[in-house]
């Protein structure tokens, strides 16, 4: 008897394949021209869809964001923070310092980020709660990583996980300002590595190559998963 053929992954439907396109080609352009530039006829025609097709879709340039933005956040939280905790924590903390140096080549959007996190402080922005849930799940997932990394150095760190997890955050946020601004004057993978290191968390090099960074495949996408800066 011959061994059964494995199972494959699961074809996905005509509308999740035109989904999925439209997501790219809006990230395309976003990326490009930035938020308020691009119309949603722009990125129909990108994705090689008339306007009545796009809505059918998305409802409009905020939720298309939206996905956008999440489906970013989930290829990170893929490789950054496994479901069940598990992996070597100096891996995934190298990996944050990958996904870092990272962003300094997709000034689109981490411009994007920027921009609208701020504007999502008011509570009727349509990123709003986005924002404010993907906040909680960094501060929460990287909190679990430092208290493990903490814990497991020898000897062990007396830092609070939270309130690095806290600093932490608000440090590639500012960074990533600074950037923006005045980008040959901030090396932002560089100020990251400092910081750790002065918590005594001194990380081998990493340098950016244009590679994805080791691990497991990036999750094809979904809503609700944070990234890391």
């Amino acid at each position: 008897m011959s061994a059964p053929h494995p199972q494959s992954a699961p074809r996905r439907s005509k509308g999740d394949r035109t989904r999925a396109r439209i997501l790219d080609a809006a990230t395309a352009l976003f990326s490009r021209s930035g938020f308020h530039a691009v119309s949603l006829r722009d990125i129909a025609a990108h994705a090689g869809l008339t306007h009545a097709g796009l809505l059918h879709h998305f409802p409009g340039k905020e939720a298309l964001l939206t996905q956008v933005l999440s489906r970013w956040d989930a290829e990170d939280a893929a490789r950054l923070f496994p479901p069940d905790a598990s992996g070597d924590p100096t891996e995934r903390l190298m990996r944050l310092v990958y996904v870092v140096a990272r962003n300094a080549h997709t000034p689109g959007l981490v411009g994007l980020y920027a921009k609208l996190s701020g504007e999502a402080s008011d509570p009727e922005h349509p990123a709003h709660d986005y924002f404010v849930e993907r906040y909680r799940l960094l501060r929460e997932r990287t909190t679990v990583l430092f208290a493990r990394l903490f814990a497991e150095h020898e000897p062990p760190l007396p830092h609070d996980p939270a309130s690095v997890a806290q600093q932490l955050l608000a440090l590639m946020d500012g960074l990533q300002t600074q950037w923006l601004l005045e980008p040959a004057a901030v090396d932002m993978q560089a100020s990251v590595r400092a910081y750790l290191t002065e918590l005594g968390l001194a990380l081998p090099p990493t340098p950016w190559t244009g590679e994805p960074a080791p691990g497991p495949s990036p999750a094809p996408g979904g809503a609700g998963a944070p990234g890391a800066g």
